[in-house]
């Protein structure tokens, strides 16, 4: 199933927290990945001031959502993420955003992500590797809605991220 997950980081060495990031969902892949270019944004909801590196991969998976997200926290805590306040810096965050069309809410997953199609830090590299992609509750495309985004966050494109 295709699943498309969303990383950030702004806490260390943001290039090496991302490539660990994709490192440890390449081992969840059944083939090969797509990726968005890096963006550099604004924080949201935060008191801090250091921006993030965002970046949207999508990879197939036969993982139930579930044990999908569990994989997610795991790779989190491997790259030193450690859970504090809401919004608070870190060094690699990871959502499950969408995986094909479920709609799943439950105590511990919500699909697709509640917020996902609020935040411009999510839909700019989204609709770089899925602009036609659907919201499944609302059947418009991902370019569709980041072109109705009302989300003030600055984002700027960094490019391709670099290898080690």
């Amino acid at each position: 199933m295709d699943c498309y997950i969303a990383l950030g980081t702004n806490l260390g060495n943001l290039g090496a927290n991302l490539r660990a990031g994709l490192e440890g969902l390449g081992g969840l892949a059944q083939g090969p990945m797509a990726q968005s270019s890096v963006w550099e944004t604004e924080p949201v909801g935060s008191a801090t001031d250091h921006w993030f590196w965002n970046m949207v991969v999508r990879l197939d998976s036969r993982l139930e959502p579930h044990e999908l997200l569990d994989c997610l926290l795991e790779i989190e805590r491997s790259a030193g993420r450690t859970r504090g306040a809401a919004n608070a810096p870190r060094t690699l965050d990871l959502d499950l955003l969408l995986m094909g069309r479920l709609q799943i809410e439950d105590s511990r997953l919500q699909l697709p992500h509640p917020r996902m199609w609020h935040r411009r830090f999510v839909l700019e590299p989204l609709a770089e590797i899925a602009p036609d992609l659907r919201d499944p509750a609302s059947g418009l495309t991902v370019d569709q809605r980041r072109r109705e985004l009302t989300d003030p966050a600055r984002v700027r494109r960094l490019g391709c991220l670099a290898s080690r």
